[in-house]
């Protein structure tokens, strides 16, 4: 349990770090798309803004528990398997959100495919993390 902890934590910091790297890269790259961020779909300035930076640590943990769990159903280099996992993950999880976002709520498909695009990465990151720190 403690290499969870141990491992979900520090995915968690790492996660966090990349998604504000990406968040920035995002604006520079795509302005448009960042301007459709101001669609009053989305909440700003309330005080559960907060929650948006647990989001890591909470994936960084369930991710590092998947991995405790999974971890021999993943042969290979560690490489290989940290992108595996952001695949089981995008398959699993990611995927059927943004399916279900997409046809629920009035956000554009660049928007989502950005989000499919970035739960993989997040994933995908995890995942070559936790195959270093836990083989």
């Amino acid at each position: 349990m403690k290499k969870i902890i141990t491992t979900g934590l520090i995915t968690g910091v790492v996660l966090l770090v990349l998604g504000f790297g990406m968040v920035y890269l995002t604006v520079l790259a795509f302005p448009g798309l960042a301007e459709q961020y101001y669609n009053p779909v989305f909440r700003t300035g309330d005080d559960r803004s907060w929650l948006f930076f647990v989001h890591p640590f909470i994936l960084g943990l369930g991710l590092a528990w998947f991995w405790e769990r999974f971890k021999g159903q993943f042969n290979g280099w560690f490489l290989l398997r940290g992108l595996e996992l952001g695949l089981v993950y995008v398959a699993v999880a990611v995927l059927p959100s943004m399916w279900i976002t997409f046809s629920a709520i009035d956000v554009s498909l660049t928007m989502i495919l950005t989000w499919l695009l970035y739960g993989f990465v997040q994933a995908a990151v995890a995942g070559i993390l936790l195959a270093r720190l836990n083989p």
